[in-house]
């Protein structure tokens, strides 16, 4: 396992990114999603692999205001690569552990600590082969 990104949601991601700058860390990369509507902004300190995934959520098309975040919603979720989502998966069900977001495509599932924080496990090396029970596997709430 290798730890990727913290997320976090942004209202204004150029003041966070200079904010960041300050702190000494660089964009890495961004995306753009016209369809999802959002932006993601990946930064890191020099010479470390793990990130900081801004979220930029962009406001409605109809003009009502962007959305704020109180009560740590901003936080997103921590990240690691495994090296098999799907026996991963299939360990942490085995103790209890409710999967929210199975890995229907082989590529990525979300799960939750005892204290509700979001855990995004995604698959090393490129999807896996979709396969059962996972692919057929409905979401089980909240990521």
């Amino acid at each position: 396992m290798r730890f990727l990104h913290t997320m976090v949601r942004v209202t204004d991601p150029d003041a966070t990114i200079a904010f960041l700058e300050l702190l000494g860390l660089k964009e890495t990369r961004r995306m753009e999603s016209e369809r999802g509507r959002f932006t993601l902004i990946y930064l890191a300190a020099p010479g470390d692999e793990a990130e900081v995934e801004l979220t930029y959520n962009w406001p409605p098309e109809d003009g009502t205001p962007a959305e704020t975040y109180g009560g740590g919603r901003n936080f997103g979720h921590l990240a690691y690569a495994v090296d098999d989502i799907y026996a991963t998966c299939q360990t942490l069900m085995d103790a209890g552990v409710t999967i929210n977001r199975p890995p229907r495509d082989g590529h990525m599932a979300f799960v939750r600590t005892p204290d509700a924080i979001s855990i995004e496990l995604l698959q090393a090396g490129g999807s896996l082969p979709p396969a059962e029970p996972w692919a057929s596997m409905p979401n089980t709430g909240e990521w």
